[in-house]
């Protein structure tokens, strides 16, 4: 019977950074054993990688956490350029070949962009009963309709009820356009640049990614407590700080067969 051959791992990848020499991290990379995490490099530039089976890892908070760790580690000492969570290579030469040397010249630039910069996330929620009692407060026509409305009975007020679901929702969906831009108003002003992405409640206002110099760090961080000091009272802020610019770096890795 011919003997079983070992097959060589795969690599886990974590982020591009800008690196001539190797170079190796103390965080243990994702998966049960925690491989080491090095580099591979190729002129200037590196791809950050730790020894992986050739699997898909699940986005579980375990594996999360190990991936994040890494790039955190990594941004302390460099610009990152990250891989979204799960990329797996075949092998360094697959990585070699397919990613430093043939897009040296776009993770050049790329790397150029991101110098000196780091993503910093915003999140935004209303308190909804306070919102609600503002919009019933400042609106005499949704005012006077629902106080039309006590003590009467469902059956008779349905359509009325129906005018006054529709009548708030149109004041909260101007109330959030308002409150989303007079934020961003201030913030984007201080960032390189800003990505809006999709609210994913009716309870968030904003849900904004700013790139920004970190030299500019602590100007940005001084304007987001000004704003808690002046819509805090309807308002929750989500801020967080120094994060890899996933939301200004898509970096899409397919291998070769």
């Amino acid at each position: 019977m011919p003997p079983v051959q070992e097959t060589s791992p795969g690599k886990y990848l974590y982020c591009i950074i800008r690196c001539s020499e190797p170079h190796k991290f103390n965080t243990r990379g994702i998966g049960e054993q925690g491989a080491i995490v090095n580099t591979i490099n190729y002129k200037d530039l590196a791809v950050v990688v730790s020894d992986s089976p050739m699997i898909e890892y699940d986005n579980s908070r375990r594996n999360m956490m190990a991936h994040s760790a890494v790039l955190d580690e990594v941004m302390h000492e460099y610009t990152i350029l990250p891989v979204r969570f799960g990329i797996v290579a075949p092998d360094a030469q697959a990585i070699m070949e397919q990613m430093l040397q043939r897009r040296y010249a776009e993770f050049d630039k790329l790397l150029l962009k991101m110098e000196g910069k780091v993503e910093l996330g915003l999140k935004a929620f209303w308190y909804e009963d306070v919102v609600y009692r503002e919009i019933v407060d400042t609106n005499p026509g949704i005012s006077q309709l629902r106080s039309s409305l006590v003590g009467r009975a469902a059956e008779e007020t349905y359509y009325e009820r129906i005018k006054l679901g529709e009548l708030v929702e149109a004041a909260m969906n101007k109330l959030r356009v308002d409150d989303a831009e007079r934020i961003t108003r201030v913030l984007k002003s201080l960032a390189y640049e800003t990505r809006i992405n999709d609210v994913i409640t009716e309870r968030m206002v904003l849900n904004a990614a700013f790139l920004v110099s970190r030299e500019r760090e602590p100007e940005f961080d001084q304007a987001i407590q000004q704003l808690d000091a002046e819509l805090g009272k309807r308002l929750i802020f989500k801020y967080v700080g120094s994060a890899p610019p996933y939301n200004f770096v898509n970096i899409v890795v397919r291998w070769d067969k």
